[in-house]
């Protein structure tokens, strides 16, 4: 009571945690009865980026060996609730919501008299989830996770919220993100005698819980978030408690909101807040933990942090529009990417149209800027999966005709400018002019409402291995001859920085740099064909990635500095 007590009189704001290694604030909620008290139960080619140069194209699979068969490669979505009696159908909800951030899985974990009670699916939530499943998931604390498998099969041992059982309790875990340190991480704890049960990163985190020398769960995972390298943002759930964490760079988005009945919400993106009704409160900044338990919110500084180092293609393509991301609008940013390509890449044109749909804002920002008609010249197929995350070959070979269906009396005779997010192989983007000029279109311009991606990603982000990127081979004219448009340019790097401001320097563009600010210790390699630019999938069989601890002569880590590396 003296605690509680001594809590109410604290300020609910938060500044963001200093660099002291624990920096603890607690603030007073109102909850339902809180569960009981725990219980003890590569091609070798000319390339712009520094790292592409030194992997080799020649691997075997028994080179590979054990490594090949599926790699910690997501880029998923996370939910979590302290403190609502309908938690899992709120989490079950705010999935939904998230959906756009991974397909290929989905679980739910909710806590009953002292009991973390989960369930797992292969698919979309509401192919994973119905009526009955839900009626299995009582409870007033709930964590669920969504997930995008990018390499290998999607088998269910795969799919968060893993549960595990440890000598002081149990703990469900639902991570976003990639340890760029994951291997060294399962060898050493393999070599001390832990067991695996799955191939995904995500349960290294589980097994340094679970080995740490602390009693307290909450200082058990300071101990184990110590040791991890790269990005993650995750929520933890125990009997009593929910936890969510976020590396110190904050690579990947969590937002923490509240509910009118003083529930605790973290999830991803913002739009599962707005799905469930809760009102946006603020980010969980990077590096911090916060802990929800019967007291209230605690914050913990979970170690010194250097500069964020957000991911910008949460605000190129990633995040729904209607998401606040890093603190700022989703839809502004992409409009704002939209204008600056119509003032500094002008065309001639009658029309300006979108690659439906992550490049419909920008598009309406360039039509605006540009005093030109936007209309719908490309029609998208909601029934066949989204755009760069479902893999299937059947997708990829009847590529974009399955997807996109031109509309003639838009096109026809007309100068069209196009506007798509980004471009990664090309491939799509080579079949889309082509689309649009059997279409009527006297000439298509493309603009790209990003720069040009040279960089493989290794925190979270599904990218093939650098060879595969065309911007890492070829001259933005090669692009343009390659894909068959009459004119081509890519939203200007410095531009972007300019927009963002101050903020520029908070924010990570390794893929647009080849500059990593965590160095990637073990390169992610994918062989020709394992990504396909766009949406255009490949199937489970084509899939065929690895991981390979290569000698490196340099790397370009940090904000521009060469670290040598034996």
């Amino acid at each position: 009571m003296a605690a509680a007590a001594a809590a109410t009189t604290l300020s609910s704001s938060l500044s963001k945690p200093s660099s002291l290694t624990f920096q603890t604030h607690s603030f007073p909620i109102t909850l339902p009865t809180p569960p009981r008290a725990a219980a003890k139960p590569p091609l070798l080619v000319f390339s712009k980026n520094p790292i592409s140069d030194i992997v080799s194209s020649t691997f075997s699979r028994a080179e590979e060996g054990a490594w090949d068969d599926e790699k910690p490669r997501e880029e998923c979505g996370v939910v979590g609730i302290y403190g609502d009696p309908e938690a899992s159908r709120l989490c079950y909800l705010a999935l939904h919501a998230l959906q756009h951030r991974g397909q290929e899985g989905a679980g739910i974990v909710t806590v009953n008299n002292n009991v973390l009670q989960s369930i797992t699916g292969v698919g979309l939530v509401s192919e994973v989830f119905n009526q009955s499943k839900l009626d299995q998931l009582p409870g007033s604390l709930s964590i669920g996770h969504v997930r995008y498998s990018t390499a290998g099969q999607s088998m269910l041992k795969n799919v968060q919220p893993f549960v595990a059982g440890y000598r002081f309790g149990s703990v469900g875990v639902a991570h976003n993100g990639n340890l760029v340190n994951y291997k060294t991480l399962r060898t050493n704890l393999e070599d001390n005698g832990s067991i695996f049960n799955t191939t995904s990163d995500t349960e290294v985190v589980l097994h340094l819980i679970a080995t740490s020398k602390h009693r307290p769960f909450i200082l058990r995972i300071v101990d184990a978030c110590e040791k991890l390298e790269g990005a993650y943002s995750i929520v933890f759930v125990t009997e009593d408690k929910l936890v969510a964490v976020r590396d110190p760079f904050g690579f990947r988005p969590l937002v923490m909101g509240r509910r009118s009945n003083g529930a605790v919400v973290f999830a991803s993106e913002t739009c599962a807040l707005d799905l469930i009704e809760a009102t946006y409160e603020r980010e969980v900044y990077p590096g911090e933990v916060l802990v929800v338990d019967k007291n209230g919110i605690q914050s913990l500084c979970l170690m010194s942090h250097p500069q964020p180092k957000q991911c910008i293609f949460e605000h190129i393509y990633f995040a729904l529009p209607n998401s606040v991301v890093f603190g700022r609008s989703v839809y502004e940013s992409r409009r704002q990417f939209g204008e600056i390509l119509a003032t500094e890449s002008p065309v001639e044109c009658d029309v300006v149209i979108a690659v439906p749909d992550s490049g419909v804002v920008a598009a309406l920002g360039y039509a605006a800027k540009a005093g030109v008609p936007f209309q719908q010249g490309l029609i998208r197929s909601h029934y066949v999966g989204r755009t760069f995350i479902e893999p299937s070959q059947k997708i990829r070979d009847f590529g974009v005709k399955l997807k996109l269906s031109p509309v003639r009396a838009v096109l026809e005779g007309k100068r069209v400018v196009v506007v798509d997010d980004s471009i990664v192989r090309g491939t799509t983007s080579s079949k889309i002019v082509r689309l649009l000029k059997e279409a009527g279109a006297k000439e298509v311009h493309m603009r790209i409402a990003s720069p040009p991606i040279i960089g493989s990603c290794y925190y979270g982000v599904d990218t093939p291995s650098s060879e595969e990127l065309i911007s890492n081979r070829m001259s933005v004219e090669e692009i343009r001859d390659f894909i068959g448009s009459d004119s081509l340019a890519f939203l200007p790097f410095d531009s972007l920085k300019r927009l963002l401001g101050s903020e520029s320097p908070n924010f990570c563009y390794a893929c647009f740099s080849g500059n990593y600010p965590v160095e990637p210790r073990e390169l992610k390699v994918k062989r020709v064909g394992d990504f396909v630019d766009d949406g255009l999938n490949g199937s489970l069989e084509s899939i065929d990635g690895g991981w390979v601890q290569a000698n490196r002569n340099q790397i370009k880590v940090g904000t521009g500095t060469s670290t040598s590396i034996s």
